[in-house]
């Protein structure tokens, strides 16, 4: 009789455990600008899940350079817990070494189009989301952290607060690096091109209250000088932003760190 309660309590402990646990999808997300599926990983919270979901707040996270779809989890492990604690939906999505751009040069990348409109669109109707600006954030890594700004500075009607770690948010002073230029083309035949697509160049996008924005980069990472460039150009629109450097490089140990602030700044949106 011992036996079998411990086992009936097992059981029931197990079951509790189950429907308090985070869901991790593996989806191939169809797009129709570029004429085929895309690899996302969806994580979803037990609040939106069953019988009694509740329309959640979503995160979209995007990868750098040489990346994936799983990158962030990777990166992350703790990810579907952090998404019970807090009840957001985290969105990730595999764009190649596209830097995020509908690019003038490969018809075959369209990642703009593709994250900001039918990832979105496709998100909302198969999850149970808060599925307004209000309810939408966008941040990532390196290529991820241009990408995710390029994207909410041009598409404020879709995204509501936007983050950037370590983000290339100048490609211009690295023409040679990261396939930069089989989506730009070269540098020196294409500057106008290049220009065009510089997150530092996109702000006439906004104006100040348009996005909740948060930005932050490690104080030896190759990408400082532009993000303080970029945060001196939002200061002198009177783009009210939060900006951060702390002691660190270009790498996992600080991605993980920094994420749980934007993770925190995120929330404080989401709660407003």
């Amino acid at each position: 009789m011992l036996r079998k309660k411990i086992f009936l309590l097992t059981l029931f402990c197990l079951s509790i455990f189950s429907v308090q646990a985070a869901k991790v999808d593996t989806l191939m997300v169809n797009s129709p600008s570029m004429n085929k599926k895309v690899k996302v990983v969806v994580i979803t919270p037990d609040t939106a899940l069953g019988q009694n979901a509740t329309d959640c707040p979503v995160v979209y996270l995007l990868h750098g350079y040489s990346g994936n779809a799983f990158s962030w989890i990777d990166l992350k492990p703790d990810l579907p817990e952090i998404a019970d604690k807090k009840g957001f939906i985290f969105v990730c999505p595999d764009a190649k070494n596209s830097w995020y751009w509908d690019s003038p040069k490969n018809p075959s990348y369209r990642y703009e189009t593709f994250v900001s409109s039918e990832l979105v669109s496709y998100i909302d109707s198969h999850y149970k989301t808060r599925a307004d600006r209000s309810g939408r954030a966008i941040t990532g890594l390196s290529m991820g952290g241009h990408g995710a700004l390029w994207l909410a500075f041009r598409h404020k009607d879709v995204f509501g607060a936007a983050g950037s770690t370590s983000g290339g948010v100048d490609i211009r002073p690295f023409p040679t690096n990261w396939e930069i230029r089989d989506q730009l083309g070269e540098f020196a035949a294409n500057k106008k091109s290049w220009d065009e697509h510089a997150v530092v160049n996109q702000i006439d996008n906004i104006q100040p209250g348009d996005l909740a924005l948060i930005i932050d980069c490690g104080e030896s990472d190759f990408f400082l000088n532009v993000n303080k460039d970029l945060h001196e150009r939002l200061l002198a629109h009177h783009i009210g932003h939060d900006f951060i450097t702390r002691p660190g490089v270009h790498n996992a140990a600080y991605w993980r760190n920094s994420i749980d602030y934007q993770i925190l700044f995120f929330s404080k949106f989401f709660a407003h």
